[in-house]
């Protein structure tokens, strides 16, 4: 792929300054950038883009005085995310349903679809418009995917559930296992039957190696724009909310509910039953063990604000000193004691 400067400005809507007819090849970053390639570079890193070897910066609105050519816009970051898919060709697959596939006579599966060798698509199943299922998907019974969503190698998907709209599903995950739900008499355990389903809205995103459990009855639902990151477990009967941020190693319990646009840092756990506000941040290995309010900025376990915990962490530092201190001063109080 090769684009002049003012051809990416032109892309972007953005300000050019400089020499319009450099011939870009490439987008990376500041660090890797060489002769023929554009960087980018939010306010912090101005200074450093200066010293870059690009042939190009994506600069803010407001840099000024920068001695390379450059593109000016309001967002530089998601500008460069932008020339990412410009400059990345698209993947070459196979049309249609590969013979190596397994497709059930009922199933539905849009003409437009893409269905690899060894994917398998169970009775009842409806598969969208233009949605690629890779080698070694299942796709369950009564299962839908709908138009434009991708499920990488061996995601399953069992029976009943839902897909949306342009999601993307990566390698090994599993959306619709069974809900962790038993009943115990006398030390046995009793498997509850999972007779619910899994919900992820449009334009959700699911890393690699995540569990969505089914719920007991009703549906774990996933709301729309959430972005799940790897080795994350939702639990049975979770409403996540519209455009959460779920880092690895998560574990969300079971009917925990969210708001919008919450984000939980890596390695963060909930208790079940509670309802976390929306527009919140939980900084990494946050404890959750109760009702959450809307705008929260938390940290630690159990969970307290941002701005306390620090504090604590602070102070934790100078306590083996100050154990030093109360020791001398027992041992001062003693002599003073046995003086009198």
């Amino acid at each position: 792929m090769k684009k002049t400067l003012g051809e990416i400005a032109d892309f972007l809507g953005g300000r050019l300054a400089g020499d319009g007819n450099i011939v870009i090849t490439g987008i990376t970053n500041i660090e890797a950038a060489g002769k023929t390639d554009m960087t980018f570079a939010d306010l912090a890193h101005v200074e450093a883009a200066r010293e870059s070897k690009a042939a190009a910066v994506l600069l803010p609105d407001g840099a000024k005085e920068f001695p390379l050519p450059a593109v000016h816009v309001a967002e530089p970051r998601a500008a460069f995310a932008k020339l990412l898919g410009l400059f990345t060709p698209p993947l070459i697959l196979p049309e249609g349903i590969s013979p190596l596939a397994s497709v059930a006579k009922s199933a539905e599966v849009h003409p437009s679809a893409k269905v690899l060798p060894f994917a398998v698509v169970d009775e009842h199943a409806k598969i969208g418009a233009d949605v690629v299922l890779y080698p070694h998907v299942y796709v369950g019974q009564y299962t839908e995917i709908e138009e434009g969503s991708i499920l990488y190698a061996s995601v399953t998907v069992r029976e009943h559930c839902h897909i949306g709209r342009r999601c993307i599903l990566h390698a090994n995950s599993v959306i619709g296992s069974d809900g962790f739900g038993f009943t115990t008499d006398g030390g046995v355990h009793t498997k509850v039957p999972q007779v619910g389903n899994v919900v992820l809205e449009d334009d959700v995103e699911i890393g690699s190696h995540v569990d969505v459990d089914r719920a007991t009855t009703g549906s774990t639902v996933i709301g729309r724009g959430t972005k799940i990151d790897n080795l994350v477990h939702i639990g049975h009967n979770c409403k996540i909310g519209p455009h959460n941020l779920i880092v690895a190693q998560t574990g969300i319990s079971g009917s925990t509910s969210t708001g919008t646009n919450v984000t939980f840092g890596g390695q963060v756990g909930t208790v079940g039953h509670i309802h976390i506000g929306g527009n919140s941040v939980y900084a990494a290995r946050s404890g959750i063990i109760g009702d959450m309010p809307e705008g929260s900025f938390c940290a630690g376990f159990p969970v307290q604000g941002h701005q306390e915990w620090l504090r604590m962490q602070a102070a934790m530092k100078h306590l083996p000193e100050l154990v030093k201190k109360m020791k001398r001063l027992e041992k001062a109080l003693a002599r003073k004691d046995q003086g009198e």
